[in-house]
């Protein structure tokens, strides 16, 4: 994929999975694009190890990784800024 296409698919990824995980990440759109390519590639790793495949083109099971990685970033993002 280019850069345009992986900026496209991090910010609907990111998207996706900030409206998904409960709670205010406070990112604006930026760091949500950064969230979605991170995401992509945690998604490919984790999605590898299973045998579900990777992250190879703009298409539904790319996504459903890309989306799975990110809400782990999300996840892992929370625990470390975690106040109290």
């Amino acid at each position: 994929m280019g850069i345009l296409t992986w900026i496209i698919f991090g910010l609907i990824a990111g998207a996706i999975a900030k409206f998904i995980m409960p709670g205010n990440q406070g990112m604006g759109w930026l760091l949500t694009i950064v969230l979605g390519i991170i995401g992509a590639y945690v998604g490919a790793f984790v999605g590898q190890l299973l045998g579900l495949g990777d992250v190879t083109g703009f298409n539904i099971g790319s996504m459903f990784l890309a989306v799975a990685g990110a809400l782990i970033v999300l996840w892992i993002y929370g625990m470390a800024t975690k106040r109290g």
